[in-house]
């Protein structure tokens, strides 16, 4: 726009200068020639030369009249140039009002981009620069200012306002540019604002290069080496501090302390307690020293401006996390009080359970149809129940229980117990069953299958058997749900059990002389009863005997291996003093000279 009005000045100046000084001059000229030529009329060779001159002259005319049509034309040009330039001044002034309302609406909701350095807010941009939005020319201009001021060395003077663009440049760096539409947002002339923010910029500069500076660098570096030379003599004076009284502390202490005992189980002896006590002592020393480099470390960081900002980071390591903590320790006492609450209620109901499982067990306590020996496995089963459904109400009280990852978790454990516990399952209902079915006790002499003995544990998963030859054996109670199952030892209280055997006697005995012999031997045997008397049958007539088989009550259950043990000594004694031989293996009628099959103290006295 300068340029333009500058050419036409010029033009104008040019125009005016040619009409009214040049073209008067040429005019006088003319007219003072045209006189000479006409005074000269008396030589011949005077008019000759005359008409030379007119002819000349002529042409000059000529020119002069072809120059001023020329500079009528460029004056019309200009006028019609002067004119659009007129109205292109107005319409950029037109523009210009009705950019400048455009701004005053926006800038009640423009925020704006604020230049902020240190916490402090040097100025602020609202328009673009091309496509460069105001944000990212803010971020340019920090960077570079940031970058200037850091650096060792720094000359004020070098700051100073560019005129092309008014750009503010250091050290021909380019460190922002303003335009109109920043000086419209400033109600400002563009070089004033860019003069302004070049003051702003230079002061930032300053107060930068003095924090930032050379001296300062290097008392900064002094001051971390103190530190760093005052925290080492610090921990050295700790660790000798720590081991000239850590035996003696020790010694002190436990001189004073007594072994450790719970119910006669002695937890902790002395020697114990002293490695115990020199672990917590090493522990105290680490946690001193770590506390003193956690005051160390962070002032040590503040000392310099680079890493000032480490220092709330380090120390938000640690302070957040116990902040957060305690905050939420604060914010979950209503549900700790709860659980608290519900634990209690619970715990004495279960308490009292217990009491009432204890009398019926006892049979202090007697409740028609309940048997004692159901009081123990009842109020397991019962203290599950309500510890499951005191977990059931506590549940949601948990902290972060409505999260999907503790859902997931919880789902996921789920899902793991019930497809790994299948089996265990099906042996604890196989075992509650049995507690109530009442097969056998503890002590019970039973046979499960082939396996007979006496019953010395009864779990809910498992039973255990001790054998009569003191072999334990284990078995799952679901395999005893599916098994016959017998109960000597009931069988015995309630009826007597029946202990029997067979012999096998020639048709030349009569079945008295058996029945005496047999009855006799039965009551010779030590934990044979009496009443009912024993009684034998004949079970077998065979080819070569007689099959009979005595028949004897006893309540011994767990000694019935020696039962009939001392009944079988009884019978062949019995029948070896009767004289009567049992036919086992086959004796034909006609021996052929086969001895008798009895023994030799017994042949005297046939």
């Amino acid at each position: 726009m300068n340029t333009m009005y500058k050419y036409i000045k010029h033009n104008v100046i040019v125009v005016v200068l040619t009409a009214f000084v040049v073209f008067p001059l040429r005019l006088f000229a003319q007219r003072s020639e045209t006189s000479d030529v006409t005074v000269s009329t008396t030589d011949d060779t005077t008019l000759v030369v005359t008409a030379d001159e007119l002819t000349t002259r002529d042409s000059l005319m000529q020119e002069l009249m072809s120059e001023i049509q020329e500079l009528k034309l460029q004056r019309i040009l200009m006028q019609e140039e002067l004119e659009k330039t007129g109205l292109s001044t107005r319409q950029d002034s037109i523009a210009q009002v009705v950019r400048k309302q455009r701004i005053d609406s926006l800038r009640k909701v423009t925020v704006g981009a604020p230049l902020i350095i240190d916490k402090d807010t040097l100025f602020t941009l609202y328009a673009r620069k091309g496509g460069m939005l105001p944000e990212a020319r803010v971020r340019e201009c920090k960077k570079i200012i940031e970058s200037l001021g850091h650096k060792l060395s720094f000359y004020a003077d070098s700051v100073y306002s560019g005129d092309l663009f008014t750009d503010i440049m250091v050290n021909d760096e380019v460190v922002l540019s303003i335009t109109d539409t920043d000086a419209l947002w400033q109600d400002m002339a563009r070089d004033e604002l860019a003069k302004e923010y070049a003051e702003i910029i230079q002061d930032k500069l300053q107060q930068l290069n003095e924090e930032y500076g050379l001296r300062q660098k290097m008392s900064r570096i002094l001051e971390a080496l103190g530190i760093i030379i005052v925290q080492i003599i610090i921990i050295i004076l700790t660790n000798k501090l720590f081991a000239r009284w850590k035996f003696r502390t020790v010694l002190h202490i436990l001189r004073r302390t007594k072994s450790i005992r719970i119910k006669g189980y002695e937890l902790l002896d002395i020697h114990k307690q002293g490695i115990v006590l020199v672990i917590i002592y090493r522990y105290i020393r680490i946690l001193l020293i770590f506390l003193q480099l956690f005051v160390t470390v962070p002032l040590l960081f503040s000392i310099f401006p680079e890493t000032e900002t480490f220092t709330y980071t380090l120390l938000g390591y640690i302070w957040n996390p116990f902040k957060d903590i305690v905050r939420a320790f604060i914010a979950y006492l209503p549900n700790l009080f709860k659980i608290g609450v519900i634990y209690l209620c619970f715990r004495y109901l279960v308490r009292g359970i217990r009491y009432i499982a204890l009398e019926i067990e006892s049979e202090r306590l007697k409740i028609n149809g309940f048997y004692s020996d159901w009081a123990s496995p009842t109020y397991y089963i019962l203290r599950t129940l309500l510890y499951s459904l005191m977990f059931v109400m506590i549940w949601p009280l948990l902290p972060n229980s409505n999260s999907e990852i503790f859902q997931g978790v919880s789902v996921f454990i789920g899902v793991i117990v019930s497809l790994g516990s299948t089996s265990i399952i099906g042996n604890v209902m196989a075992g509650m069953v049995m507690t109530y079915m009442r097969p056998f006790r503890i002590g019970d002499f039973i046979k499960v299958g082939d396996t007979e003995g006496e019953v010395i544990e009864k779990t809910m998963l498992v039973t255990r058997i001790r054998t009569r030859k003191n072999e334990v054996i284990t078995i799952q109670n679901s395999s005893l749900m599916g098994s016959q199952t017998s109960n000597f030892t009931v069988a015995a209280h309630n009826y007597g059990i029946i202990v029997h055997t067979k012999v096998t006697i020639g048709y030349d005995v009569p079945w008295q002389t058996v029945k005496e012999i047999m009855e006799g031997a039965a009551l010779e045997t030590l934990g044979v009863l009496h009443h009912p008397k024993p009684f034998m049958r004949t079970t077998s007539l065979d080819d070569f005997y007689v099959e009979y088989e005595i028949n004897a009550y006893t309540k011994d259950a767990k000694n019935l291996a020696r039962i009939y043990s001392d009944l079988h000594q009884n019978l062949l004694r019995r029948f070896f003093e009767a004289n009567v031989e049992i036919m086992s293996p086959h004796i034909y009628a006609r021996r052929d000279g086969i001895d008798t099959q009895m023994p030799e103290e017994f042949k005297s006295n046939s």
